[in-house]
């Protein structure tokens, strides 16, 4: 996995998830993204988590509070302004798929672990506050 930053979309498989939401206008696909890491009854691969961590950044800028916009996020910002606002129940799972994403015995975890990972904590838990403001 290719990877250039701790933010949600920094990395080559939340990129790719970003460009699902190309033609979008229902959260489907991001609610797809969240139940996959909800269901797990096992650590989250790091591919799993990655894009759990992507679709809680996508219910974030529809709540108008994202922690990431930049390039990699044009895409969900596009996808946004066709969509509704999430409802509390998205954001809710959005919540918990991020702490179950960023679980130190997640393989995404032990991969930031050998890296700089202080810069993934720290964007997970802005990323967590956002979610959290209602």
């Amino acid at each position: 996995m290719g990877t250039w930053s701790g933010e949600p979309f920094g990395n080559d498989v939340a990129a790719d998830f970003a460009w699902e939401l190309d033609e979008g206008k229902r959260w489907n696909v991001v609610k797809d993204a969240l139940r996959e890491a909800l269901r797990s009854k096992e650590p989250l691969d790091a591919d799993t988590a990655c894009i759990a961590i992507a679709a809680a950044e996508v219910v974030a800028h529809g709540l108008g509070r994202p922690t990431q916009s930049d390039a990699y996020t044009e895409s969900v910002e596009g996808f946004v302004s066709r969509a509704r606002k999430p409802s509390s129940r998205l954001v809710r799972a959005a919540e918990r798929a991020v702490a179950i994403a960023t679980s130190p015995d997640g393989e995404l975890a032990e991969l930031w672990a050998e890296g700089d990972a202080l810069e993934w904590h720290d964007a997970n838990t802005r990323l967590l506050s956002a979610l959290a403001r209602e």
